[in-house]
């Protein structure tokens, strides 16, 4: 699973990164070897988008979501934008399950269009 965070510069969501690896290095459920976390100015999102399976904003460019919306909608790729409490107390825990619940939401969804256009 390719995990996109976008922000400004990237420096408090390598922070974010590194505690969601934590989360998922420490759980008994998921696998390290299952994801691919990428953090990275939202400006780069166009040259990274091709094969991630969700995008998550940073709070400081929840104003860009329009913008991620263009390119994430097309694709089908959900994006979340991460709540200021979550990501100012670097909750990767909250932020990992955010990321599954919305890549499940669309795997759902995708299933269901494919059902209507049979």
């Amino acid at each position: 699973m390719k995990i996109v965070l976008a922000c400004v510069a990237g420096l408090s969501t390598t922070m974010m990164m590194d505690s969601m690896k934590s989360v998922i290095n420490n759980s008994k459920k998921l696998n390290s070897d299952d994801f691919q976390l990428l953090a990275i100015p939202v400006e780069q999102l166009p040259t990274e988008i091709e094969d991630t399976d969700v995008v998550l904003l940073g709070p400081q460019v929840s104003y860009k979501s329009d913008f991620v919306k263009s390119l994430t909608e097309p694709l089908k790729i959900p994006y979340v934008v991460i709540d200021r409490e979550t990501y100012g107390s670097m909750d990767g825990g909250t932020v990992i399950k955010k990321a599954l619940i919305a890549q499940r939401k669309q795997e759902i969804k995708n299933a269901e269009g494919a059902k209507n256009n049979v």
